[in-house]
């Protein structure tokens, strides 16, 4: 103890020391206390970072080796983080209002034991994230071995990493130190190919348990009425709960020019990484998969998520597979008008309970205002001044009054979008779909590998469920590689290149979809259906190479490669 407080004497002394523009490199390693290996590391993390704060470090480096990390002595914060659970969160890197610097792991080994989240950018410029493995020693999932199955009826073998025990006939999670991991939902996955299983669906569950019992054989006999599993595949049991989402692997919240780099993340508690009110996000060399010879299931929601960011937003040679959700969504978030209190007030609820807390309507943001069911923008309002009244609701006042046409169930939102770049990733073997576009700035994905079980590429948006704001203006497809997506659950996606929700109403009048350019790119497909696109103007297909093949069995109707409703100058070409 003497010798780590003598050493930190000597540490602010010298950097008290240097000239005001030299901005030191702090070491790991220095804050490492005798004995703690193997055993807890979070300390000293936390003590190297508010060193880093307090002298203005430029970098701090972890060096090569295994890091074991609990939540005891993490950062502590409430937070709001979209699409993501709001919660009171123990953070092992708590990067906030930090300037010009630097996280280096060169080759370090991040094992969490329990609900933490590794990294936070809060209120940052120009920080970088490079050089670290992630995983945790409980997943928050849990995944079993279908042994034996019947209709209704499964029996499981289960590692020794997911604890469980059987109270009052229903099985609960737990970890080692006796924290509970509820479920909410059943997928198979293939264990030969590693990934949903074919046409494989959710089996959702009440009350985030299920009915079980204790085999003699050791095994764990699972029932759900709807149960139709086949042996030898992996049955996996998603969070739920209030633990559902709960810790992501990094967080980017307002902050600008953000760099995560050469970073593999085997497991998190929610998403790889989400970004919102942030600008210029580059993540560059991303691994997001499970570990070798590990786990059927990386990480539990989305690879990557984007909410109102600006600036631009960069995917370069990423990998995303095994997920239980997307990889990636890029949208903004609609509320809802409750109420006209004035020519110029309104108040405005946030329906979503992953878009509490947010603060969407700053003032000064420039707004639009759009019919619930048709998604037709008919007015942009500047918010004068917003007053939060609680996580849900806002007083939003406008710089000028508002015209005739605003009316209650109205969505609003700010109009702030991301150029976006997607370049020479990797993704597949996920549960649901690729690439959920919904920005109105300039969007190209190109030389990118898709093996998706859902849609490759939806664009998404709706005014009454998610309620996410999209509606894209330019995009450009290229170069791709469409490899037999589409195998998964029906409801996962129309085509290998879709919309979502979109508009319920006037969806020719909508056009909510705009400028889309599909082309040089290889289809291997097994599935027939190419696009399907509702309230859409202007999509070129062309110069596409299209190869049947017979790796799954189609086992839909639907044969038309091409389906539109309620669209426009849809330019289809397609070489015989």
């Amino acid at each position: 103890m003497w010798k780590t407080i003598i050493h930190l004497f000597f540490c602010v002394l010298f950097a008290s020391c240097t000239s005001v523009n030299s901005r030191p490199e702090v070491n790991l390693k220095d804050f490492m206390v005798e004995g703690t290996i193997d055993s807890d590391h979070t300390l000293a993390f936390r003590n190297a970072l508010e060193y880093c704060k307090a002298v203005k470090a430029s970098k701090l480096i972890v060096p090569a080796g295994d890091y074991s990390l609990y939540p005891d002595y993490a950062f502590e914060k409430y937070q709001y983080v979209s699409n993501n659970t709001a919660a009171l969160k123990r953070i092992l890197l708590d990067v906030s209002k930090m300037e010009n610097f630097e996280i280096v792991g060169v080759g370090a080994n991040l094992l969490f034991h329990g609900y933490m989240v590794p990294f936070n950018i809060d209120s940052c410029r120009n920080v970088k994230i490079t050089g670290f493995s992630v995983d945790y020693a409980r997943a928050f999932h849990s995944e079993g071995l279908i042994i034996k199955a019947g209709e209704g009826w499964a029996d499981l073998s289960f590692d020794k990493e997911y604890i469980y025990k059987i109270i009052n006939g229903d099985l609960h999670f737990f970890d080692e130190r006796g924290e509970i991991y509820p479920v909410s939902h059943l997928l198979e996955w293939n264990s030969e190919r590693r990934e949903p299983q074919l046409y494989g669906a959710d089996y959702w569950l009440q009350q985030n348990t299920i009915p079980a019992e204790q085999l003699p054989d050791g095994n764990v006999r699972v029932y759900h009425k709807r149960l139709n599993v086949t042996p030898g595949n992996v049955l996996m049991l998603g969070p739920g709960g209030h633990r559902h989402r709960y810790s992501p692997c990094v967080i980017i919240n307002h902050s600008h020019d953000v760099l995560v780099r050469d970073m593999n993340i085997y497991h998190c508690g929610g998403m790889g990484v989400v970004a919102q009110f942030s600008s210029n996000i580059e993540i560059n060399k991303v691994s997001i998969k499970p570990r070798p010879n590990g786990r059927m299931v990386s990480i539990t929601a989305d690879a990557t998520h984007f909410s109102h960011c600006s600036g631009y937003v960069r995917m370069i040679e990423c990998e995303m597979f095994n997920q239980i959700d997307d990889a990636t969504n890029i949208h903004g978030m609609y509320g809802m008008v409750m109420q006209k209190r004035a020519d110029d007030k309104l108040l405005v609820k946030f329906p979503h309970d992953q878009q509490y807390g947010l603060d969407i309507l700053q003032p000064g943001k420039k707004c639009e205002l759009l019919h619930q069911y048709s998604l037709i923008t008919h007015a942009c309002p500047v918010v004068k001044e917003c007053r939060r009244l609680n996580k849900e609701w806002y007083e939003v006042t406008f710089t000028e009054p508002l015209s005739d046409s605003v009316r209650v169930s109205d969505l609003i939102t700010t109009l702030d979008y991301p150029e976006v770049l997607i370049k020479g990733c990797r993704m597949g073997n996920n549960r649901a779909r690729g690439l959920l576009l919904g920005s109105r700035a300039k969007t190209i994905v190109e030389d990118c590998y898709f093996h998706i079980p859902g849609a490759a590429i939806l664009f998404e948006g709706d005014g009454y469920y998610w309620f996410e704001q999209a509606g894209v203006r330019e995009v450009i497809i290229r170069n791709n590689v469409f490899d037999n997506c589409n195998y998964g659950y029906v409801n996962w996606g129309k085509a290998c290149i879709a919309t979502g929700n979109g508009p319920r109403e006037n969806k020719l009048e909508s056009r909510y979809n705009r400028n889309i350019t599909i082309e040089n790119n290889t289809f291997r497909v097994f599935d027939p259906r190419l696009l399907n696109f509702v309230s859409t103007d202007s999509c070129l297909f062309v110069n596409n190479k299209i190869e049947k093949t017979t790796d799954y069995e189609y086992k839909l109707k639907e044969q038309r490669p091409f389906v539109f409703d309620g669209c426009s100058n849809m330019d289809i070409r397609v070489e015989q």
